[in-house]
Order: C-alpha cells, then structure tokens, then sequence
C-alpha cells in the first residue's frame, strides 16, 4: 500500500484546475481534528483508504492533492471541514480609557474561559470555535452582555487565511474529536 508523503499541488492553483478538468476525482474529507496530524489513515469516499504520512509542521489546506495519474486521469484530492467560528469585535474598544479596556477584556475573558472554550487574538478580534451548539454561544455571550463588543459567525474555512499555523491549530486542532480516519 502506498504512503502518501507530500502534497503535490492544490485545486485552487490554476495549472492545477486546469490539469483536473477531465479527471475523475477521489476526495477524502478530513475533520478539523484530523486535518491538523500529519500521520493518519484516512477512508475516500470510495471507501478506499490511504495511509497520510506527510512531514511534521505540514499544514493541509483544502483542495490539496496527494495523487495525480495524468494516464489515468486520477487524483486523490483533500477536502477539509471546519467547523463555523464565532468573531469578537473588539474594536469599539480602542477609544475607551484603559481601566475600561481592562475590565471589559477580563469579562470577556472570564465569558470565554468559563466555557473552556479555546481562542485566537488578532488584532482588535477574538475568533472562538464552534465547539458546543451555536445556540449555546449566542446565549453566553447575551447572558454575559458584555458593552462595546460584538460578535458573528462565519464559516472555518474563511477565517484559515489570515490565521498562523499554530493558530489555526489552536482554532481547530483540539475543538472536534469525531473523525473518520485513524492515526497511524
């Protein structure tokens, strides 16, 4: 059975969009958990399955290619699923005296921090994963009616861009243990 250690190209590259065209394509769909390892067995949505043994720091992006036959016209391509995060907006708070800065950062913190919930600061923003319901992050987060901030969702895969590996790994890495594929 064949290892696959690299990633050889991604959908979103043009050359490689083009090469695909006419390809007949296997996707495994990775969880969040999952798609932060570098070693796992994943199963494709043939039912086949692949042995993932990429080199350590490696950070899979969605639309990564692991296998391309150009005789065959096959490839095997990643697809990730993220899982939607909530965004704090801090930046209201910029013009505010510093004991307020302070006393609203530690709210939010104790809000956040009480639900064991992880999270990443970017600037004046706070992303949060979905980890429990979103019903259930609304409701904190009005519960605790912290002033000057405001929160939304978007979807994980939007956030990925602006987001440092270690950071991403943060947002993801530990929010879902539910996974189809097995470490190796």
């Amino acid at each position: 059975m064949e290892i696959f250690t690299e990633i050889i190209g991604n959908t979103h590259d043009p050359e490689w969009h083009e090469k695909l065209h006419d390809c007949h394509i296997e996707t495994i769909y990775l969880d969040q958990w999952t798609a932060q390892k570098s070693r796992f067995l994943a199963k494709s949505d043939h039912g086949n399955e692949y042995p993932i043994a990429l080199k350590r720091q490696s950070q899979i992006v969605d639309g990564d290619i692991i296998s391309y036959d150009p005789e065959k016209k096959e490839a095997i391509v990643l697809r990730l699923e993220l899982n939607p995060v909530m965004e704090i907006d801090l930046s209201k708070l910029e013009s505010k005296s510093p004991e307020d800065i302070i006393r609203i950062s530690v709210e939010l913190g104790h809000a956040i921090g009480n639900q064991h919930w992880p999270a990443v600061v970017k600037d004046t923003k706070v992303y949060v994963p979905l980890t429990v319901d979103k019903k259930v992050m609304e409701s904190v987060m009005e519960t605790h009616h912290i002033e000057d901030i405001t929160y939304e969702f978007h979807p994980g895969m939007e956030v990925i861009p602006y987001m440092a590996p270690h950071e991403i790994r943060r947002l993801f890495g530990g929010a879902s243990h539910h996974s189809h594929s097995h470490e190796l």
